[in-house]
């Protein structure tokens, strides 16, 4: 039988941009990729918490599963994997992510989502990845996004800093080549890793899921 693998999206996706990995993956994994609270079809759920989201995440998860998250995704594995230790067998985090939620609740999702594209981290993506990427960021609404921030954004949710030696499983870093600053930032959540790996993916900047799925799938499947 398959393993499992859960794929948590970022801000502003959904689970649907983990679609070219879970291609990538074929019939090696069997996976499954929700829409995280106030993102997508659960846009309207309450209360945007990260509790809440780790009771979602409890419920329909397998008995064991591999765990791979990007962005506000990675944040939250590594909630799920202190809060459940003996289900979660491995971790792959991508990158993590920043907060705009002011604005976001008083734009539309066009407005929000053009303004979102366009910060610095996220520059330099192939025209058809980022044209994938808007079309999955349409899919959300802006008050859903304004609750994801301000429940899950970076300064809402506890530093796990001094918590990274508690993660007994196995953990991949993936970053982009191109991703200066969170280069930078896993070598750092590396040393304070029991058992990390950091995964460069040559050419690709910060999103590498979307740039480079199949990169991401080989490191899923520890190839």
């Amino acid at each position: 039988m398959a393993p499992d693998v859960v794929l948590l999206h970022g801000f502003t996706h959904t689970g649907a941009s983990w679609g070219p990995v879970v291609a990538a993956l074929g019939k090696s994994y069997r996976a499954l990729a929700p829409d995280i609270r106030g993102h997508g079809s659960a846009s309207d759920r309450r209360p945007v918490t990260v509790e809440a989201v780790l009771d979602d995440l409890a419920a329909l998860a397998p008995a064991r599963f591999t765990l791979a998250g990007y962005s506000m995704g990675g944040r939250l594995a590594l909630h799920a994997a202190l809060a459940l230790p003996d289900r979660v067998e491995r971790l792959v985090l991508i990158g993590a992510s920043h907060a705009l939620a002011d604005q976001a609740e008083r734009s539309t999702i066009e407005e929000f989502a053009g303004r979102w594209a366009r910060t610095p981290v996220l520059a330099g993506q192939p025209p058809d990845v980022a044209a994938a990427v808007d079309a999955d960021r349409r899919r959300n609404q802006p008050a859903g996004l304004a609750g994801a921030l301000r429940g899950l954004g970076t300064g809402a949710l506890p530093s796990l800093w001094d918590r990274l030696p508690e993660i007994a499983r196995p953990v991949a870093l993936v970053v982009g080549e191109r991703d200066q600053k969170f280069r930078a930032i896993a070598s750092e959540m590396a040393a304070g890793l029991r058992r990390a790996d950091v995964v460069v993916v040559p050419g690709a900047g910060h999103a590498v899921h979307l740039e480079a799925p199949d990169a991401v799938a080989r490191t899923i499947s520890g190839d």
